[in-house]
């Protein structure tokens, strides 16, 4: 945990102004990323959006989703880096990290595989939706309720 805080990097990122900057790329690239991922979720639903056209939503999509995770998470590390013993110490925040990995897994893995078939049942789709956006939103919620609690909480 030392070597997170003290090396040239660490130094670097103390500027005043890098903190607010990386938050504010943090968040975009969320709202783009999980933007992106409701859409083809709503559309397994059945709402917003007809069922057919989740392959279509996921494959015009997915470029802006991936570019969007690259995002939140390089501005995330720089978020980390500032000061890793206060986030590591904070539970929403380890949970926060826990459902992200979750959701990533998730979506690139059984999400895609059901977006992209043909043959899933409605039930299946609207399941896989389902969790989806659970997973999401709680990466969402912990990222809230980082700067509420204090550290080791």
């Amino acid at each position: 945990m030392l070597f997170l805080q003290v090396n040239p990097l660490a130094a670097a990122l103390d500027a005043e102004w890098v903190f607010p900057t990386a938050e504010c790329f943090h968040i975009v690239g969320f709202g783009i990323a999980i933007g992106t991922i409701a859409l083809v979720d709503l559309s397994l639903l059945g709402a917003g959006l007809r069922r057919k056209a989740a392959a279509r939503l996921l494959k015009a999509t997915e470029a802006w989703t991936l570019l969007a995770l690259a995002v939140v998470v390089l501005a995330g590390m720089v978020l980390f880096l500032t000061d890793p013993r206060e986030y590591f110490l904070n539970v929403p925040f380890r949970f926060k990290i826990v459902c992200l990995l979750l959701a990533i897994i998730f979506n690139y893995t059984i999400h895609r595989r059901v977006v992209l078939s043909e043959r899933a049942p409605a039930a299946v789709s609207g399941l896989v939706g389902a969790v989806s956006l659970m997973l999401w939103s709680a990466v969402v919620v912990g990222g809230l309720f980082i700067a509420f609690f204090p550290k080791g909480f």
